[in-house]
Order: structure tokens, then C-alpha cells, then sequence
């Protein structure tokens, strides 16, 4: 693996954002859950899907902030078009953990 410029990383727009709406997606093929985040007044209100339905309910995202990367392509997945890859890490069963700031910030914060 080579090493990433400096340059590289700060292409990669990661911003904080409250989940305001959770529910499963029943219609992917691996499970999963549709998410609705605030990221502030300069991002918006963003749709995603992510594979957390290991370790999370729908009704207990509510209110949480995660980090999500805003400046991927969009992705149609099934019937949702995905604009933000919301960040986890995968532990040795496959679950996945979500990346989460471990103080409240502000919606649309940048990664520093």
C-alpha cells in the first residue's frame, strides 16, 4: 500500500451529521438502514444506506451524530439514491461500528 499525499486526504470532504430519520431498507440485498442527517445549513439534509443493522435499531439512530464522507459521487442503491457514505469500522465478525464524534459538534463540522 502506498502512502497518501497530503494533498490526497484533504480532497476527502468527511463532515459531521445528526440522523433525523432511520428506518431498514427492505428492499437492499444485504441489510441494511436508510438514513436522513442533517449536516447544517451549507450541506443540508443527505440520504444514506448503511450495512449497521448488527449492532443498531432504526429507532435508536435517531439524534445520533455520525461522520460521513459528503463529496462522493451519488449512488443509486435499489430505490435510494445515496449521497453520502456514512463511516464505520468492520470488525472481524463483519459488523460494522459507526465512526462517531465522542462530543456533540456541530452539523456539517469538518474532519481537522
Amino acid at each position: 500500500m502506498s502512502d497518501l499525499s497530503w494533498s490526497e486526504f484533504e480532497r476527502v470532504d468527511l463532515r459531521v451529521g445528526t440522523i433525523i430519520s432511520a428506518e431498514y431498507f427492505k428492499e437492499a440485498i444485504k441489510p441494511a438502514i436508510k438514513l436522513i442527517i442533517d449536516f447544517g445549513e451549507e450541506l443540508g439534509v443527505k440520504k444514506s444506506s448503511a450495512q449497521i443493522t448488527d449492532h443498531y435499531k432504526p429507532n435508536k439512530l435517531i439524534g445520533k451524530q455520525i461522520a460521513a464522507v459528503v463529496n462522493f459521487p451519488k449512488k443509486q442503491i435499489g430505490p435510494l439514491m445515496s449521497e453520502c457514505l456514512v463511516t464505520g469500522f468492520t470488525q472481524d465478525d463483519g459488523s460494522v461500528i459507526l465512526a462517531v464524534p465522542d462530543l456533540e459538534a456541530k452539523n456539517g463540522t469538518k474532519l481537522a
